[in-house]
């Protein structure tokens, strides 16, 4: 099975420059070994279980929330039976494609 969550994590009241602390949840997903690719608006993690993935993602919020008076947070999840690494097979379809090698 794959869960493959991307979600976006942004504090709100903590001034323009919000940088440093959307790192602070990268670096939450990062620690956690799961598969993961950051772009400039969501970063998306991929796991094995919905409760896998969504502790990480909780734990993410969790830490920008920590140093931030409120957070908003927008989360697309796509859970599947019988596929893995959904992370790279998502875009190396599109890349195909695009590549004209349909």
């Amino acid at each position: 099975m794959s869960v493959l969550v991307a979600f976006s994590v942004t504090p709100l009241g903590s001034g323009e420059e919000v940088g440093a602390l959307v790192a602070e949840a990268v670096r939450v997903v990062r620690a956690s070994g799961l598969p993961n690719r950051t772009d400039a608006m969501f970063t998306a993690v991929e796991g094995e279980t919905w409760d896998e993935v969504m502790a990480v993602v909780k734990a993410a919020v969790e830490a920008v929330h920590a140093k931030s008076p409120r957070t908003s947070t927008v989360i697309k999840v796509d859970w599947r039976e019988g596929v893995t690494g959904a992370l790279d097979k998502k875009v190396a379809s599109v890349e195909h494609h695009l590549a004209g090698l349909e």
